[in-house]
């Protein structure tokens, strides 16, 4: 079987979509950092649009921070992939339409070569540089967005800066010497799962490059721009037997596809420094604010695929669609949404929060997408603050009870313990794994009681100023003995019969 090539496009099955502008002709428009399936997924697809349009200034150059694993698989393809939009037909029966996507025109492995990403950042041509590098890879402090500036990558990039290992080193010495070729200003976009992430990445950048030279960080200040925006799109990590069957659907080997549900939202303001794609064309929108978006995403979406992550996990539920398929679980998650996250949102003008989520359940339940629960889970101490601490705040502000939102901070706590209740053990993968593996050993290993919730909640890097909060803990503390003593299927009957709190 060939190769996945530029050579082979016209050898495909005519149902799959390919480019057909002049791949030789791109320009490199974007450099996009973090270059994993979510932002193949998506930013990609977008740009294709544009670039299938005809304008052509936008291709991406794609840099991984950590492995040359994306790199090692997409280069003997000619830096192409294919785009395999999953869903289920009337019968319930899995479906997929491929579209192999041409808009990545190289890709960089920083460890083995900064200077060329540096270099990449800082050419004429670049006017965009993007992030997808997860919560985690802005080192900064989840519970109050501030850099920090003793993570061992910033400490290492401001003692090194001619190799950066960071996002944020990279884009300010990027910038640095951007300037000193005497060429223009960029749009720095985050794409990640943070509220209000422009402005989270903006004061990250200009609290290092302060630190590099004052008079850096205000030409930056006043220079670039860092459009907030926020991404919806369901991307399961790809398995081997989805590298099997789409490359037997093209009738080529294609090393790295990846997956996405049909459902696509991007809403990203539009101030840039200059020029930028029109990702309208691929089903954006470009918007005064998003803000608003960004809540409802992370409130509806995020905070409640985490709530179905720890709950499903603990109960070796391995797929979100086997887990939103038990009766209880998804009682609990539409009455999560409708009773305690959706008061606590903006209005958006022409949106039907019962018709949204309803079409966000259906899409839980999209079987051909098998996204795993544990992959989800991943990172816990990073997500948390974003996607359920925000309404747990709001709440607790009101005077109003989150008994079902505290619901998911305790599967999260009782998922600390590194065994489900089939009793097969799972790694902690979470940058703070060590420090939250002791902590629970040492207070709810011992069984839940108050002193064991305040120690949890006493956690500064998750719950900042939650420390304390006498009714968060009351809640966590009912719904974490319900786990410990009764387990998952029975505490999501309790809670939706009203035995954990009104």
């Amino acid at each position: 079987m060939n190769r996945l090539h530029s050579q082979h496009l016209a050898t495909l099955p005519s149902e799959v979509a390919r480019p057909t502008y002049d791949r030789t002709a791109l320009k490199t428009g974007i450099v996009h950092l973090g270059i994993g399936a979510f932002m193949r997924a998506h930013l990609a697809a977008a740009t294709e649009a544009a670039l299938a349009a005809g304008d052509l200034r936008w291709g991406i150059v794609g840099v991984s921070l950590r492995q040359p694993d994306t790199r090692d698989a997409l280069e003997p393809q000619d830096c192409l992939y294919t785009l395999a939009i999953r869903d289920a037909d009337a019968q319930g029966q899995p479906r997929q339409r491929l579209q192999v996507i041409g808009a990545v025109r190289s890709l960089l492995v920083a460890p083995e070569n900064p200077q060329a990403v540096l270099d990449a950042i800082a050419a004429a041509d670049t006017r965009i540089v993007s992030l997808t590098v997860t919560e985690k890879g802005y080192c900064h402090d989840p519970a109050t967005g501030a850099l920090r500036l003793d993570h061992p990558d910033i400490a290492h990039d401001l003692a090194h800066p001619a190799a950066p290992r960071s996002a944020i080193g990279m884009l300010v010495v990027g910038l640095q010497l951007r300037h000193a070729r005497g060429h223009g200003p960029l749009t720095l976009m985050s794409l990640d799962n943070l509220p209000a992430n422009g402005r989270v990445l903006r004061g990250a950048v200009l609290r290092f490059a302060e630190a590099v030279d004052p008079a850096l960080a205000q030409r930056i200040a006043a220079e670039c721009r860092f459009p907030c925006s926020m991404v919806d799109r369901i991307v399961p990590r790809t398995t081997d037997a989805d590298r099997a069957a789409v490359s037997q659907a093209l009738g080529c080997e294609d090393r790295w596809p990846v997956l996405g549900e049909p459902f696509f939202d991007w809403a990203v303001e539009d101030h840039f420094a200059a020029d930028r794609p029109d990702w309208t064309l691929g089903g954006a929108r470009f918007v005064a604010d998003a803000e608003p978006f960004e809540r409802l995403k992370l409130r509806m979406v995020n905070g409640t695929h985490s709530s179905i992550a720890y709950l499903g996990a603990m109960a070796g539920w391995q797929t979100v669609d086997k887990a939103i398929a038990q009766a209880p679980l998804r009682e609990h998650i539409e009455a999560l949404m409708r009773d305690e996250i959706e008061p606590t949102l903006a209005e958006l003008p022409g949106l039907d929060l019962p018709a949204y989520r309803a079409n966000l359940l259906a899409r839980y339940a999209n079987p051909a997408l098998a996204h795993r629960t544990q992959q989800i889970a991943m990172d816990g101490s990073q997500k948390l603050p974003q996607r359920l601490l925000g309404t747990v705040r709001d709440r607790l502000a009101a005077g109003l009870p989150v008994p079902r939102m505290a619901l998911g901070i305790a599967a999260w706590m009782h998922y600390l313990r590194g065994v489900d209740e089939l009793g097969r053990p799972y790694p902690i993968d979470d940058p703070q794994a060590t420090e939250l593996t002791a902590l629970h050993q040492h207070t709810l290993g011992q069984g839940a009681s108050i002193d064991a919730v305040q120690a949890m909640l006493s956690y500064a890097p998750v719950f900042g100023d939650l420390a304390g909060n006498a009714p968060l803990a009351a809640a966590l503390l009912k719904a974490l003995q319900s786990l410990q003593t009764r387990g998952v299927q029975a505490t999501l009957v309790a809670v939706n019969r009203g035995e954990l709190g009104a």
